[in-house]
């Protein structure tokens, strides 16, 4: 489908790509790989087209579509969650448009012989098909399932767009690229702002999808649910793998040691054939063997082996003090921002030496109650920090508390005692400072650089209750393991706040979710959580299970309960469904009154009381056309929900 073919970029004499190849074809699902700064944001944006390249080309199809969602944007529109989502569909709105121009023309003519009469119903046909097939019909209602996915609730589509945070606001932008269907999805970092549901929920999307994806993350478990194919950029160069991610960092092991030992191999030619040259240079009867010698020096391709991994290094926390058992215990907790209410009559205990994750939808109070723990913001209720319980807390403005006037290393090595103080270099390298980045003035440094340098000094404090809100945003695969392996050899009490279910695997023993205002406890992993999660509508199974038992005593043979089951469960099925149909439908007509209500508005010669006529009977239909909406949604959570607790 692309034909990425011979590209490379150079800035001066460094090549951030090298003379790179490769194919990307229908219905691919490529993860890009490689350490921060290998060129993988670069490649995305050279094949969406908005950077050039030093040398090569990109070979497209005519018809290819692509939808591109960066790192970081900027917008600034100042309309509404759903009107914003939905300009996704301008195609559809025109094509509507045109329908209704077409329409009002035809209604108008009177030559239905003529050929100009007949190229117009010939032409509205065309129209209607292509307005149909794009799903003109339905297109808010496809909207709301896609932003009801990435987290919005209904509450939120009708809220202005400049009001949201950087975070939500990308999900928007996310949305509409989604909804727009393109042949080649190229997201950058997609999860970055996504919570733990939303993330699932994008992963089946993409898995089902009919075009190709191409994208960059640092989670490993999406990458590994979404990808079949990993591409790796190494020093400019570019290492095609038909395997998901998990399985490349087994390949590529294995090429790394064959890398080692063609590089050592290489290496010990290259210095047995320089002793040769410097030993013979002067010697006449060796001249021809020497020049020989220089010219195959020449012509050796230096090998380069690929930057050391350093996932093992032995990076520990500083001991912690011992604190009393119970180290934080909540009673009758809430929460409240003037009308909205984040916590209501919270209560649990934690004790020492657990380790916790806070899970759960963006919004739900987990930065909130994180900062209550830790003192930094009021409360109703009662909390109790347990007896000699220090915290360090690590938060997205942790980086606000580093002294700007420092450099890198200097706001490690003020810290650093005993035999760690040998290994700062080490440490600063595992998390991305690396060479003469070490010597940079804490007050240049990036937002992202300072949180990871935050994170750092952290390691080296003596606390026993750790909170951390997502300490792994700005953090590569390789920095990630280092961080988790130290979490885990951590003596102290853990609270983490995560939406990367690889990091928590294995590093909690225990969930507390974060949903209406309320926190439930979950006893196991990550994914013994997630699994519990998808069981939904408990009540509906205890009471199939009942239904069915007394169905048993009645003595009617399991062949024919089998048969009165599925009768059953088919008949429930149509009646939802029919339920459903008619909804879709309700919403056609509504939105169609709408669209003859906004024509009426543009008519001239209406009077005032004509438009108010036209306004009342606008807002009657917008209120009809939101209670509607609001039952489709209903409808189909409730099919999809019957259908899940019956397969």
């Amino acid at each position: 489908m692309v034909s990425v073919r011979n590209i490379s970029v150079s800035f001066g004499s460094f090549d951030l790509l090298s003379d790179i190849s490769f194919l990307i074809n229908n219905q691919d699902r490529i993860g890009l790989a490689g350490k921060n700064g290998a060129g993988k944001s670069t490649l995305l944006r050279i094949i969406a087209g908005l950077q050039g390249t030093s040398t090569g080309q990109i070979d497209f199809p005519k018809d290819i579509t692509i939808g591109y969602l960066p790192q970081q944007m900027k917008v600034n529109d100042t309309t509404t969650v759903i009107n914003e989502a939905i300009t996704a569909f301008s195609e559809i709105m025109g094509l509507a448009e045109e329908i209704e121009k077409c329409t009002v023309e035809i209604g108008h003519r009177t030559d239905y012989e003529s050929a100009e009469y007949l190229r117009l119903c010939d032409h509205m046909i065309v129209i209607e098909e292509r307005y149909r097939m794009l799903g003109g019909t339905n297109y808010l209602a496809e909207a709301e399932r896609t932003l009801t996915g990435l987290g919005f609730d209904r509450k939120d589509f009708e809220r202005p767009t400049n009001q949201l945070s950087g975070g939500w606001r990308m999900r928007v932008e996310l949305a509409k690229i989604l909804l727009k269907k393109p042949s080649l999805f190229l997201l950058d970092e997609p999860t970055n702002h996504l919570d733990i549901e939303s993330i699932q929920w994008l992963e089946t999307f993409l898995s089902g999808y009919p075009g190709a994806v191409l994208l960059v993350s640092h989670d490993k478990a999406f990458l590994d649910n979404v990808t079949t194919r990993t591409i790796e950029i190494s020093l400019g160069k570019i290492y095609d793998y038909k395997v998901s991610y998990s399985k490349y960092i087994e390949l590529r092991k294995e090429r790394r040691e064959q890398q080692i030992a063609a590089f050592r191999n290489q290496k010990k030619m290259i210095g047995d054939t320089e002793k040769f040259i410097e030993r013979f240079r002067y010697k006449a009867t060796k001249a021809v063997q020497v020049q020989s010698k220089i010219k195959q020096l020449d012509k050796v391709d230096r090998l380069e082996v690929d930057e050391e991994d350093t996932s093992s290094m032995n990076i520990r926390f500083a001991p912690a003090p011992r604190s009393g058992t119970v180290v934080v215990e909540a009673e009758n907790l809430s929460k409240s921002f003037g009308a909205l209410h984040v916590l209501k009559n919270v209560g649990f205990k934690i004790e020492r030496g657990e380790k916790i994750a806070f899970v759960g939808r963006n919004g739900e109070g987990k930065t909130t109650f994180s900062r209550i723990i830790i003192g930094e913001t009021d409360h109703t209720g009662s909390i109790k920090i347990g007896h000699n319980v220090t915290a360090g807390y690590f938060a997205q403005n942790q980086d606000e508390l580093l002294d700007e006037n420092k450099t890198v290393f200097q706001t490690i090595d003020d810290i650093a005692k005993g035999d760690i103080r040998t290994k700062i270099r080490d440490m600063l390298g595992a998390f991305l400072f690396r060479g003469e980045e070490i010597d940079k003035k804490v007050k240049v440094l990036s937002g992202g650089e300072r949180s990871r340098l935050a994170l750092v000094k952290l390691l080296l404090e003596p606390y026993n209750l750790l909170v951390l809100d997502e300490p792994t945003n700005h953090l590569d695969m390789r920095s990630k393991d280092i961080l988790k392996q130290a979490l885990i050899k951590y003596d102290g009490t853990l609270i983490v706040v995560s939406h990367d279910r690889d990091f928590l695997d294995g590093l909690v023993k225990k969930v507390y979710e974060f949903r209406h205002n309320r926190i439930k406890e979950h006893i196991g992993g990550i994914y013994d959580f997630l699994r519990k999660k998808k069981i939904e509508n408990l009540k509906d199974i205890e009471r199939k299970d009942k239904a069915k038992s007394e169905t048993l005593q009645t003595g009617v043979s399991s062949n024919k309960q089998k048969y009165l089951e599925k009768k059953e469960y088919e008949r429930n099925l149509r009646k939802l469904r029919k339920r459903l149909e008619d909804s879709e439908k309700e919403i056609e007509k509504l939105e169609a009154e709408i669209i003859a209500v906004d024509k009426a508005f543009m008519e001239p010669g209406n009077n005032s009381s004509t438009h108010e006529k036209d306004y009342l009977r606008y807002q009657d239909l917008k209120e009809q056309l939101n209670d509607e909406m609001n039952n489709w949604a209903q409808y189909s959570e409730e099919v999809e929900v019957f259908l899940r607790n019956n397969n």
